[in-house]
C-alpha cells in the first residue's frame, strides 16, 4: 500500500520480479500509478488499485509536489505525497509547488474482498503518516495474520501507541529496523532468525 513507481526505494521490486507472487499493489497518484502498471508490464500474478486506502471514507485527496516541480528536488520528494500538507513543507518543500490532486478511496477490508483473497502473507504499508490508521484498521476488522511491515516515523504518537497497544492485544511480535515496524504473528516461531537474514 502506497507502491508508487514500484522502483524507487522499494525493497519489494527485485522479490515480485524474481518470484512472481500474487499481489495488489496499491497506488493512489495517477501519473505513478501509470509508472507502476509499465513498471511490472511483464509480470504476471500482480492486479492494481488506483485508490488511497482510507478509513471511514476520510481520504479523497493528496497534496504532492507538482510534476513540473520535481525538478528542484532530490528523488525521495517523489514519495512523499500525504493527505497532510505540512508533511511536504516538513520536507522542505515550498508551499508554491504543492499541488491537491483528487483520489480514488477504498477500505481496507473493500480492497481484499474485491480480490477476492482468502490467505494474505505479507502486508506493507508507506503512506507518510496515515500508516497507523491503516493497520488499526486491518488489525481491528479482518482475520488475516501476515507479517506485517509499516514506515512509523511519521505516524502521529497518540496513533502510534494505540497501534502498540492493538499490536500486542493480537499476539504480535514487532521490531523497529530504520523506518519501519516488522510485525510477525505469534504463531512464527523462532521470528528473531527472519531478522538475521
Amino acid at each position: 500500500i502506497g507502491s508508487n513507481d514500484g522502483k524507487r526505494f522499494d525493497p519489494l521490486n527485485k522479490f515480485i520480479k524474481k518470484y512472481s507472487p500474487l499481489s495488489i499493489l496499491v497506488e493512489p497518484i495517477k501519473k505513478d500509478f501509470i509508472d507502476l502498471k509499465d513498471n511490472y508490464k511483464d509480470q504476471k500474478n500482480i492486479f492494481f488499485e488506483n485508490s488511497a486506502i482510507s478509513v471511514n471514507d476520510s481520504i479523497n485527496y493528496l497534496y504532492k509536489v507538482n510534476d513540473t516541480k520535481l525538478k528542484f528536488y532530490d528523488e525521495h520528494i517523489k514519495g512523499i505525497t500525504s493527505f497532510e500538507i505540512k508533511h511536504l513543507i516538513k520536507h522542505g518543500v515550498s508551499k508554491s509547488h504543492i499541488i491537491k490532486e483528487p483520489v480514488n478511496s477504498i477500505s481496507i477490508d473493500e480492497l481484499l474482498s474485491k480480490h477476492s483473497l482468502n490467505q494474505l502473507d505479507l502486508l506493507m504499508v508507506d503512506t507518510e503518516g496515515y500508516d497507523g490508521e491503516i493497520v488499526i484498521e486491518f488489525l481491528s476488522k479482518l482475520f488475516f495474520r501476515p507479517i506485517i511491515i509499516f514506515e512509523y516515523i511519521h505516524i502521529n504518537h497518540e496513533t502510534f501507541k494505540k497501534l502498540v497497544k492493538l499490536l500486542k492485544l493480537k499476539k504480535f511480535n514487532f521490531y523497529k529496523i530504520d523506518e519501519n515496524v516488522i510485525c510477525f504473528p505469534n504463531e512464527f516461531e523462532n521470528t528473531k532468525k527472519y531478522l538475521s537474514q
